[in-house]
């Protein structure tokens, strides 16, 4: 069985993307590992709780068969993680897809490795496409782009979509 490593904010992960990325993943008989920056209960921005099992300075890309960053806002702490930064770079080093939905591409772009890549994000106002662009990447507008390895979704709506393309890299 496929295994995925799908990391969220300690506070203010979104909800809604998560759950509709893991049931994308679960659907398509894929385990999901939860990770964040420390393991233990995190808080979504709607409330709910889910549980870390690792902490993102714990991880090994390797051992999974792909890596998702969700979004929400908590997701933007994310983008000036040391460790998350390491995880975006050390799995497109490795081969290994990976996925950013939300405002959480803004990590993968921060890392370096949207360079050359086609790329959604949450944009309101057009901040963060401008982000995405000014660190290499072409903005699409799309729900949900893909290209090579990497996925991108832009929000709550296209988290099933997300999850799904997702799911089939």
């Amino acid at each position: 069985m496929s295994h995925a490593l799908l990391i969220i904010a300690k506070k203010g992960y979104q909800d809604r993307e998560f759950e509709g990325v893991r049931s994308a993943l679960t659907d398509a008989e894929i385990t999901v590992t939860l990770a964040s920056t420390e393991a233990g209960t995190c808080t979504g921005k709607f409330g709910g709780k889910e549980e870390a099992e690792i902490a993102l300075r714990d991880i090994d890309v390797v051992s999974f068969e792909r890596v998702g960053f969700i979004g929400g806002p908590g997701a933007e702490v994310l983008k000036d993680d040391v460790e998350a930064l390491r995880i975006a770079r050390d799995t497109v080093a490795a081969g290994i897809p990976l996925g950013a939905i939300c405002i959480a591409p803004l990590i993968l772009a921060h890392a370096g490795v949207l360079k050359g890549k086609r790329a959604t994000v949450w944009d309101e106002g057009g901040e963060q496409a401008a982000y995405l662009e000014d660190h290499g990447a072409q903005y699409t507008g799309e729900s949900v782009t893909r290209d090579g390895l990497i996925v991108t979704g832009n929000g709550p709506k296209a988290a099933r979509e997300f999850g799904e393309v997702f799911a089939g890299l």
